[in-house]
C-alpha cells in the first residue's frame, strides 16, 4: 500500500517547518497571534500544545491566500481562549472565509445524537451554513460545488474511536473534494486519550456504516491529521484528495488531553469530559444492547444499566481484576434515551490507572459479565452492535459462551496487520 499525499505545510514565516515531529518541538509560549488577550488553557497553567489552527493563524493564513474557504468544524473548533475560529477568521481580511460546512450536531452544536442542523445562514456572522450529515459521494460533491469554495478546511476535536463519526465526516468530506476538484487542508488536534496504541477488532468492510467506513480499528490511537493521511494513501488512492496537513506542535503520543493545555468543549453532548472519551472506545458497545449507556446522565459511557440488574454485575466485573479499572454498584434514572424517567441498576466505571486501562477489553469483559449475570440481556433486535464492532464475531462468541480472553484473541491477527498499515502514517513520536 503506498503512501498517497501531497505532503506537509510548507508556508514559510510564523509557521515554521510542519516537517519537525511534534515531540522535537519546543513548547509555545502562552498566547497566540491570531487573537487578542489569550490566555491559558488547562492543566498547570501553560499552555503546551499548539493547533493546526494556532499555527495556521500564526502564519497570517498564508496556506489559505487568495482562496475561497470553507471550513468543516463544529463546537470544538476553538482557540486557546476559547474563541470559535469561525468567528475569529470571519473579520479577518488575511482569510477569505466564505462558507461553514456543519457535521452530526451541527456547527453550533445544537443537535442530539443523529441530528444536524440543516441549511441557514449563522446568526453570528451571516455565513452560510451547510449541512453535511449522512451527505458523501457526488451528494457531498455537489454541497461542495454550490458552495463556490476553493479550499475546504477541517477541524474537528476527535474523540479516538472508530464509531465516533466525525473521522467519517473526514473521509467523506475528502472523497467528496476530490470528486468536486476541492483543495483540503486538515488542522490537528489532540487525541484526547493519547496516540499510543490501536486496539480492538478491525472493520470488516461488509459491515461499513457511518460508524464505521473503513478497515481500521475500534480505537484507532491517532490524530486526525494522520487519519487523513492514512484515508487518502490505503482507501482513497485511486482518487485522492488534494490534500496538506497542519500539524500540532508540543504533542507526544502518550499524552492524554490534560496535558495538553488546552480547553475542553464537548465534542458532541454525551461526550461531556475527557473522561468519558477515556471509556467511551468499549463501553459505546452497550449501544448494541438493551442496557442503557448512561445516556440522560452526567456520566454517559461511564454509567451503564437496566432495570432489573443488581450488585451482581458490579461483583462479576470486580472478579475478572481487568488493569487500571474499578466497577461500582450503581443505581441511577436516565432524563432520555433508554429507560428515561425509570430508576436502573448496574455498574459505573472508575478508571485507576489509565496508562494500563484497556477500553476495548474492559467494554468486551463488561458484555460478558453482563450477559453471564442477567437474564434481561438482549443484542438490538437491529444487531446494531455488529455495525460498532465492524463485525459478527464479538456478539457471535459472546452467544456461544466465549470469555473476555476468547473474544479478544479473535481480532488479534487483523489488528496486527492494522498496526502496521498505521504505523506508515503517524506524524508524532
Amino acid at each position: 500500500m503506498s503512501l498517497s499525499r501531497r505532503g506537509l505545510l510548507a508556508a514559510g514565516g510564523a509557521m515554521g517547518a510542519l516537517a519537525a515531529t511534534a515531540a522535537s518541538a519546543a513548547p509555545a509560549a502562552a498566547g497566540t497571534s491570531h487573537g487578542k488577550g489569550h490566555g491559558h488553557g488547562n492543566g498547570n497553567g501553560q499552555r503546551r500544545v499548539r493547533t493546526g489552527f494556532d499555527r495556521l493563524a500564526a502564519g497570517g493564513y498564508a496556506l489559505l491566500k487568495g482562496q475561497r474557504v470553507g471550513v468543516v468544524t463544529n463546537p470544538t473548533g476553538i482557540t486557546s481562549d476559547v474563541q470559535h475560529i469561525v468567528d475569529v477568521m470571519h473579520p479577518d481580511g488575511r482569510v477569505n472565509l466564505t462558507a461553514v460546512f456543519g457535521p452530526e450536531h451541527g456547527f453550533r452544536g445544537t443537535a442530539q445524537a443523529g441530528g444536524s442542523e440543516g441549511r441557514y445562514d449563522d446568526p453570528a456572522t451571516g455565513l452560510p451554513v451547510y449541512d453535511t450529515y449522512l451527505k458523501s459521494g457526488q451528494d457531498l460533491a455537489d454541497v461542495f460545488t454550490a458552495s463556490g469554495v476553493d479550499t475546504i478546511v477541517f477541524d474537528i476535536q476527535d474523540a479516538g474511536a472508530r464509531f465516533y463519526t466525525y473521522i467519517w465526516t473526514l473521509y467523506d468530506c475528502m472523497e467528496a473534494a476530490a470528486l468536486a476538484g476541492k483543495r483540503f487542508v486538515v488542522l490537528d488536534r489532540p487525541n484526547p486519550v493519547s496516540g499510543r496504541a490501536a486496539l480492538g477488532p478491525v472493520l470488516d468492510p461488509a459491515f461499513g456504516t457511518f460508524v464505521g467506513r473503513r478497515e481500521i480499528s475500534q480505537a484507532h490511537g491517532m490524530t486526525v491529521t494522520e487519519l487523513a493521511l492514512l484515508f487518502n494513501g490505503e482507501f482513497l488512492a485511486d482518487r485522492p484528495a488534494d490534500l496538506e496537513i497542519v500539524k500540532m506542535t508540543g504533542w507526544s503520543r502518550s499524552d492524554f488531553f490534560d496535558a495538553t493545555g488546552l480547553p475542553w468543549v464537548p465534542p458532541s453532548p454525551n461526550m461531556p469530559t475527557p473522561d468519558t472519551a477515556l471509556v467511551y472506545s468499549g463501553t459505546c458497545l452497550f449501544e448494541g444492547t438493551n442496557l442503557s449507556e448512561g445516556r440522560g446522565t452526567t456520566r454517559p459511557f461511564e454509567l451503564l444499566g437496566a432495570e432489573g440488574i443488581d450488585h451482581t454485575w458490579a461483583a462479576a466485573a470486580n472478579a475478572l481484576d481487568l488493569p487500571g479499572v474499578a466497577f461500582r454498584e450503581a443505581y441511577f434514572a436516565p432524563t432520555f434515551s433508554k429507560f428515561e424517567g425509570t430508576t436502573v441498576g448496574g455498574v459505573q466505571l472508575h478508571v485507576q490507572d489509565r496508562e494500563v486501562f484497556d477500553p476495548v477489553r474492559t467494554g468486551i469483559a463488561l458484555l460478558v459479565t453482563a450477559k453471564r449475570t442477567w437474564s434481561g440481556f438482549a443484542w438490538r433486535s437491529d444487531d446494531w452492535i455488529d455495525k460498532l464492532t465492524g463485525n459478527t464475531r464479538v456478539r457471535t462468541m459472546i452467544d456461544a459462551g466465549a470469555d473476555t480472553d476468547e473474544v479478544v484473541a479473535a481480532w488479534a491477527k487483523d489488528l496486527a496487520a492494522f498496526r502496521a498499515v498505521r504505523k506508515r502514517y503517524l506524524q508524532y513520536r
